[in-house]
């Protein structure tokens, strides 16, 4: 699954991704997980993760489950519905981790469940992403 990580991390340079320096870690079919600084580029006023820097963490991983497991050759795929309940947060300096894994693995329409969690374990948010997965126009 190396190459995948690797391949992973390539089609984000010059991204969204890249520059909130999110790492992807651990991948398998049905599981995605990756990794985001508490920083400069991720905090709210009064030095904590900001909801939004968390959204986007879990957007990238929740929607690159669906992507990794599309032929994208054919086929784009678009998160489409995302919601999280933030139940914690992170301070400056910590990190934290998102864990991502299919409710429903469909063709077309696919929902994937996340958990961020910071560096000791602690839930920070948790939710789910829909994607769906359509045809690239000729």
């Amino acid at each position: 699954m190396k190459s995948i990580l690797e391949n992973l991390t390539k089609t984000t340079k010059g991204t969204l991704v890249e520059h909130l320096d999110i790492e992807f870690i651990e991948c398998s079919m049905d599981k995605l997980v990756a990794r985001m600084k508490v920083d400069n580029k991720t905090c709210r006023p009064g030095n904590i993760i900001h909801g939004g820097a968390t959204m986007a963490l879990a957007e990238t991983v929740g929607s690159g489950l669906s992507f990794i497991n599309a032929d994208i050759e054919k086929y784009n795929v678009f998160g489409i519905e995302i919601n999280a309940n933030h139940i914690s947060t992170v301070a400056f300096g910590d990190y934290v981790e998102v864990s991502a894994t299919f409710i429903h693995k469909g063709k077309t329409t696919q929902v994937v469940a996340f958990v961020v969690k910071d560096s000791k374990g602690n839930d920070i948010s948790v939710g789910r992403i829909t994607n769906i997965i359509i045809p690239k126009s000729k």
